[in-house]
């Protein structure tokens, strides 16, 4: 290429901690390393001390990122397009964030096309977001769930599967050698059952009910049996107070273990390591990247069959862990999301789904989470991950151009108005 096409992203920081960051970062510097890309991205979802543009020494002026307050403002959009003139606008995460950016998609699509990274958790069929894909050139889906809506909801607009991927480099199986000395500096006993939670405390995320259940577990099997880690800060405001729950649950000799410092990747890959199962029993979960990650470790999964999950833990015909159906859906909602399904499991089913694989021998969990890493080669190959990345949007430009070639969008249309 003898130019490089300069992508400008809107989306958490891509050096920050939350998934939607991680995955930012990947793509970022997966492209980057083609030497046919250049970003300017938006340091989004996250508190600034500078605002100064920010570069790295590894991609120098490859990649600028400007720290923003949210997800940024319709100026600092506009301010940038003029300045640095980019030949494609990349976004990502909830819908609900971006309604002030599609106000202004007519100035933006003038310009340059817009992709949209995207994922919702559930159905009924998100009628409300038709105008929201339709403000986009190319709407790109997380999940098989998110790429049945998209094309249920807004059949016109061009649509692209792409799930999310992990860098295979962090996250790997370790030797039982390894895994033995990492639980031993834990305080992991080599023969506890480690059961590995690695999410935000929030209320969908559902934590203390994640507590409430392992107890139930624990008094099944015997107190000293298991061990719960929790990656997470339990005293996040947007979740319950964790340390209270075990308090009151009286787990307070070691069953229940936070990590709440600030892991680089291949800290994190050490825990799931440790781990005999990775559990993620959200009501809402539109992929769900925690549960990716243990897979690629080689280590089984306990999900809710909900959104982007259910692709994980089976792949049609091999299970890589236990698969919960949800034991009921409630239509819940607010003034930005009318309506969407509320997946909640069963205790009892989640309880039987530990002792399940707690029954299981090291050997036996340790081949069911050989065939998950096999499963995340096959279907979220990091590496076709990339490749499809570089081949959609070198696909979107050549189709749609930018600037002096923009191509395939105008900002009026006719309607035929008919008289009785």
């Amino acid at each position: 290429m003898s130019k490089k096409l300069k992508i400008f992203v809107i989306s958490d920081h891509p050096f920050s901690p939350s998934g939607v960051g991680t995955q930012t970062r990947y793509m970022v510097e997966g492209l980057l390393q083609t030497g046919d890309y250049s970003f300017v991205c938006f340091g989004g979802a996250m508190k600034h001390n500078d605002y100064k543009p920010q570069k790295t020494e590894t991609y120098g002026d490859d990649l600028v990122i400007y720290p923003v307050d949210g997800y940024g403002t319709q100026e600092s959009v506009r301010s940038i397009l003029r300045t640095e003139r980019p030949d494609i606008l990349w976004f990502m995460t909830d819908p609900r964030f971006f309604p002030w950016l599609w106000e202004i998609e007519d100035e933006i699509r003038t310009l340059v096309p817009m992709v949209y990274y995207h994922v919702w958790d559930n159905y009924p069929y998100p009628v409300y977001n038709k105008v929201w894909y339709e403000s986009c050139d190319s709407v790109v889906a997380i999940s098989k769930v998110t790429q049945d809506i998209v094309k249920n909801v807004a059949p016109g607009v061009h649509l692209e599967y792409l799930p999310h991927a992990v860098v295979p480099e962090y996250f790997q199986p370790l030797e039982d050698h390894e895994i033995s000395e990492l639980r031993k500096r834990s305080n992991v006993d080599e023969d506890e059952f480690v059961v590995f939670w690695n999410n935000r405390n929030a209320r969908r995320k559902q934590s203390a009910t994640l507590i409430f259940w392992f107890k139930k577990f624990l008094d099944r099997i015997g107190d000293k049996k298991a061990k719960l880690i929790m990656h997470t800060d339990p005293k996040d405001i947007n979740g319950p107070d964790l340390n209270s729950v075990i308090m009151h649950l009286k787990l307070t000799d070691g069953q229940v273990m936070f990590s709440t410092n600030r892991l680089e990747f291949k800290q994190l890959a050490s825990l799931y390591n440790i781990a005999d199962v990775t559990v993620n029993i959200s009501d809402a979960e539109g992929f769900g990247l925690s549960t990716l990650e243990s897979l690629s470790c080689g280590t089984p999964i306990i999900v809710n069959m909900t959104g982007g999950l259910q692709e994980q833990v089976t792949d049609g015909e091999e299970w890589f862990g236990v698969g919960i159906e949800p034991s009921s859906k409630a239509v819940i909602g607010s003034q930005e999301i009318p309506f969407i399904y509320e997946d909640r499991m069963n205790e009892d089913d989640f309880v039987d789904a530990l002792e399940k694989l707690y029954n299981m021998s090291k050997e036996e969990r340790k081949e069911i989470g050989m065939k998950g890493l096999n499963h995340v080669n096959k279907r979220y190959n990091f590496n076709e991950y990339i490749a499809r990345w570089d081949h959609i949007l070198r696909d979107i430009h050549e189709r749609n151009g930018s600037w002096e070639t923009r191509s395939g969008y105008q900002r009026w249309h006719l309607d035929e108005v008919k008289s009785d």
